[in-house]
């Protein structure tokens, strides 16, 4: 294991420990599906962005636990909607059979609902002051909404039915996968009470950061297996989906990838050594094998 994935599992552990007690406990199907959605695993890189921000700027990782399970929760809200048939329609997620395989369309679709409304939930419950909690909630609004990832949701469809440029990837990806990686890391400084300045060099390296993420994503979609994703390869060729590969090329969307990475590097490089998780993590990204 290397230290980034050593770093990245120690922040997962403890926003897995946290988790149970921002969750439903009823038995009811909606809040059964809820959980099993929000369990399965997964590397839990947002939740470790929020925690790792806020401990950057002098905070305690914890702080940071009620914008780290919102974040979440939005993501795995996304999860359980992108399975669905009307959207990419996949029978597996991290190795397990996706929610509406396990409880039913009509149930995981309303689990899904319901985790975007505790999401925001988690964020007014939490202890932080009132205009914390408000700037809170609109930065995961924007990141989530017709502007963030349900934007980026919608260009994703739209490019199935026409070639995208670059810049249209660029933008697409940016709200589709971008907003919430972004969002994680501009929670975990909100939390930690961080400054312009440093939220502006935070900024910039969730931009390319969440590109990364989504391009590496793209090239493993090409070249890994099931049992290494956890989920069906493939398909993004399959339905005709607009991907960097498919944009760019193997090569070039490689080359992509090695300038996402170092403009994250220099980025967060002022206040982030190498060695440190956020500094390293770009690198790990380029490697990664699921």
């Amino acid at each position: 294991m290397s230290d980034v994935q050593a770093a990245l599992r120690a922040y997962a552990l403890a926003f897995e420990a946290a988790l149970p007690r921002f969750l439903p406990r009823g038995d009811d199907p909606v809040s059964q599906a809820m959980r099993y959605g929000m369990e399965a695993g997964g590397k839990r890189v947002r939740p470790a962005l929020a925690m790792a921000f806020c401990e950057l700027f002098g905070g305690k990782p914890e702080q940071a636990l009620p914008f780290a399970a919102a974040v979440e929760m939005v993501h795995g809200y996304s999860l359980i909607h992108d399975d669905l048939p009307c959207m990419d329609d996949d029978d597996f997620r991290r190795g397990r059979p996706s929610c509406h395989k396990r409880f039913g369309e009509a149930a995981a679709l309303l689990a899904g609902d319901a985790l975007l409304t505790e999401a925001f939930a988690c964020i007014v419950n939490s202890d932080f002051p009132a205009q914390v909690k408000c700037r809170a909630v609109s930065l995961l609004a924007k990141a989530a909404g017709a502007n963030g990832m349900v934007g980026g949701q919608q260009l994703d469809m739209l490019y199935e039915k026409q070639q995208a440029t670059r810049a249209q990837l660029e933008e697409m990806n940016r709200k589709k996968t971008g907003a919430l990686l972004s969002v994680a890391c501009i929670l975990g400084c909100v939390a930690a009470n961080a400054g312009i300045p440093q939220t502006f060099s935070v900024a910039r390296y969730a931009d390319a950061l969440g590109l990364l993420f989504q391009l590496t994503d793209d090239l493993l979609d090409v070249a890994s297996t099931r049992e290494a994703l956890g989920k069906s390869p493939g398909k993004d060729a399959a339905a005709g989906k607009c991907t960097w590969v498919s944009v760019l090329g193997l090569q070039q969307a490689q080359a992509a990838a090695r300038e996402y990475a170092a403009a994250a590097r220099g980025a967060i490089a002022p206040h982030a050594r190498a060695g440190h998780l956020l500094y390293e993590l770009p690198g790990w990204l380029l490697t990664r094998d699921h």
